[in-house]
């Protein structure tokens, strides 16, 4: 399969088109609520399902424990790719009306699921659900918010989601707290599928005619045409910007997973209440979609490649704190650090994907590289999951935070500065020709 761009669909777009943030203000400031509701279908599992795994359902190694967080990984992680290639096919907005569907039977499974592998097939159709939804409002914010203020736009996108991740996560825990595990925490979910659903469909604009609008007036000589396999080659590879890009965010969200199956496990081992924990939960996600709000413009300003690789390290530093202290006021900090961390990094690379890829392929490369960040879910759980089992709670947790500072230095080592270079000076890297 081919990526391919016809002399019609690099046509100039209507006069009136222009890009931009404030250009474009209504429909951008749309797909940044519905990101929120995206958000908090992911934020509703954070702090309660580990406790429901071996509460409820009994389970006692910790890598059973995050099953939930593998398959969910896993099935983001290829919908991912193949939301890139599909919203270049058929449109994002109806990638973006696919993923809410497929989100609908999600809360209701969670409320009545009989077994732990109910719980696991809802976690398939989760993960499937926000790689449409989450990938197609990434796609569309790019297209809309042109070159100038693409780091804006996706600290924007990125602030949303994982801030109503955070308060998803604060409220479910303390509704878990209150009336039980289950089933009335999930009940919030059925409200973010129904709104989601109904602003995408009555509300959301295709916002392909941007990319061609920007395709026609792009400067250099990046190819229009790429096969599927030249882009994945690219972005995982080939390329020493996109695949320094990949590995950071496949290491950011193998952390991430960590944080969510295995840290809520640790605060409850440490002596932490289900109220603690909630907050505890929501702490990190609040710091990192806040200060996103911010990061992802200064990144339009002093460049992507040191934010990434500073914000890799803080990550370590973080994560280090919560295991190196195991109080209260430790885990909070250590929160905090995580949640700053992953602020720099994560809108950051986004950003730098758009700095590299053409238009003409740059949804297929956010796929790709979507791909490997929401694989490293899956690996970060099964890491975590089976070094907990294998040598305790907290030596996992010291593993990730050595193999994400590992991941800064790769950046360090291996990226360069993507601002303001266009596709056509960066090119593969000549080690790789």
């Amino acid at each position: 399969m081919s990526v391919r761009t016809s002399s019609a669909a690099l046509a100039p777009a209507a006069p009136s088109l222009r890009l931009g943030i404030r250009a474009n203000l209504a429909q951008f400031t749309l797909l940044v609520v519905v990101n929120a509701f995206v958000g908090a279908m992911v934020g509703m599992e954070r702090s309660i399902l580990p406790a429901i795994a071996s509460t409820e359902f009994h389970l006692v190694a910790r890598a059973a424990i995050l099953s939930f967080i593998v398959v969910f990984g896993v099935s983001k992680a290829l919908t991912n790719y193949f939301a890139g290639r599909l919203s270049d096919a058929i449109g994002r907005r109806r990638v973006l009306i696919a993923g809410w569907l497929v989100a609908t039977p999600v809360p209701f499974l969670l409320m009545w699921a009989p077994s732990w592998n109910w719980i696991l097939a809802a976690n398939v159709l989760l993960g499937v659900s926000q790689g449409l939804t989450w990938s197609t409002t990434v796609i569309m914010k790019i297209d809309l918010a042109g070159p100038a203020r693409r780091g804006l736009a996706m600290g924007l996108n990125e602030f949303a989601g994982y801030l109503a991740v955070a308060l998803s996560a604060l409220a479910t825990g303390y509704v878990a707290a209150r009336y039980g595990l289950r089933p009335e925490p999930f009940a919030l979910g059925v409200g973010f599928v129904a709104i989601g659903l109904g602003l995408s469909l009555l509300a959301v604009r295709e916002t392909q005619h941007h990319v061609r609008h920007e395709a026609a007036g792009h400067v250099g000589a990046a190819p229009a045409t790429l096969s599927a396999r030249e882009v994945f080659a690219r972005t995982s590879l080939t390329d020493r910007e996109l695949s320094s890009i990949s590995q950071a965010g496949l290491i950011n969200n193998l952390n991430d997973g960590m944080a969510w199956g295995l840290v809520p496990l640790f605060f409850a081992a440490s002596g932490a209440t289900l109220g603690q924990i909630a907050w505890l939960a929501a702490i990190y996600p609040a710091v990192w979609g806040l200060g996103q709000l911010y990061t992802g413009a200064l990144s339009d300003r002093v460049g992507r490649k040191w934010l990434i690789a500073g914000g890799m390290w803080v990550q370590a530093v973080g994560i280090a704190a919560i295991v190196a202290t195991r109080q209260l006021g430790g885990f909070v900090v250590g929160g905090v650090l995580l949640g700053l961390g992953t602020a720099l990094v994560y809108p950051t690379l986004l950003a730098a994907i758009g700095d590299v890829a053409h238009p003409s392929w740059r949804a297929s490369a956010v796929g790709v590289y979507r791909l490997w960040r929401d694989l490293g879910y899956a690996v970060g759980a099964l890491l975590a999951g089976l070094t907990a089992d294998w040598l305790g709670l907290g030596a996992a947790i010291w593993l990730v935070a050595g193999v994400t500072a590992a991941s800064g230095l790769v950046v360090a080592l291996r990226m360069r500065e993507t601002l303001g270079r266009p596709a056509a000076v960066l090119g593969p890297s000549p080690a790789a020709s």
